[in-house]
């Protein structure tokens, strides 16, 4: 299967407003001249994005605003996306979190995170299979997971669940397409320096926290390159290989240390 080409197509990009998907949508912009829809909550960083990506890297931008969590926004985030232009591919980055003690999550968040990362993503991701099997063309539809996948830190059990579930979805999923064109990537970094990781309570773990420039650089690679699974840096995949040989269960509970320091220096 030859590598995705993705000059003068049009790719959607989830989670555009800020972090990965931000500079996901910049580098795809500058570096591959790949015109854009761009979804996010935000009105006003999508069309600050939008203004600047046409203007300097000359390629067309739809803005569409949508909250994941919401059921009719999801809906129309897909139509939209495949009405009015060729969608060549898509990068589903959007996605939540909750860092702190599972039982003071606050009421209504664990709704809000599965509609966000599991519900939507599962849903974008078959009607868009749906549509690129009818067409049978070259495509690709990459999936932004995590190596709390893997490897899940306590204190983001939800998020790390369902990470989980959209990288065993996936990666299940890529075997019963029948358009050989159609490609189907699980991308899994650990952590990356965004809005998501600024606040406080990652204080103690900023260290290990990858620039989300490489970030967004090795997911494009990734999606273009069609690859099934691939975690970004190469300390993050030696790591991931030397932890298989650990039991699960010393290394979930390090990783529960390294969080419970970084959440007692807020005490």
């Amino acid at each position: 299967m030859k590598s995705l080409n993705f000059n003068n197509k049009w790719i959607l990009v989830t989670g555009a407003s800020s972090g990965l998907g931000y500079e996901m949508a910049r580098q795809l912009a500058y570096q591959h001249k790949a015109n854009l829809i761009i979804a996010a909550r935000r009105a006003d960083k999508l069309n600050q994005l939008k203004a600047e990506l046409e203007q300097q890297a000359g390629v067309q931008v739809k803005v569409v605003v949508a909250d994941l969590s919401v059921q009719a926004d999801i809906d129309r985030l897909i139509s939209l996306s495949l009405e009015g232009q060729e969608l060549y591919a898509a990068i589903l980055n959007a996605g939540i979190t909750y860092f702190g003690p599972h039982i003071e999550m606050p009421e209504g968040d664990f709704e809000r995170i599965l509609q966000t990362n599991v519900i939507s993503v599962v849903r974008i991701t078959t009607q868009l299979v749906k549509h690129f099997e009818i067409a049978g063309k070259e495509s690709g539809v990459m999936i932004v997971s995590s190596m709390a996948a893997l490897y899940p830190p306590p204190y983001q059990a939800v998020y790390a669940g369902t990470k989980a579930f959209v990288m065993n979805f996936i990666n299940a999923l890529q075997y019963e397409l029948k358009n050989k064109q159609l490609s189907l990537t699980v991308y899994a970094p650990g952590g990356i320096a965004t809005e998501m990781t600024e606040g406080e309570k990652f204080n103690e773990l900023k260290a290990w926290l990858m620039p989300v420039e490489q970030a967004a650089k090795e997911g494009i690679a990734a999606l273009q390159s069609r690859k099934y699974n691939h975690i970004p840096g190469l300390l993050n995949r030696v790591g991931s290989k030397f932890m298989k040989l650990l039991p699960k269960s010393f290394i979930v509970g390090q990783l529960g240390k390294t969080y419970q320091k970084s959440l007692d220096k807020l005490k």
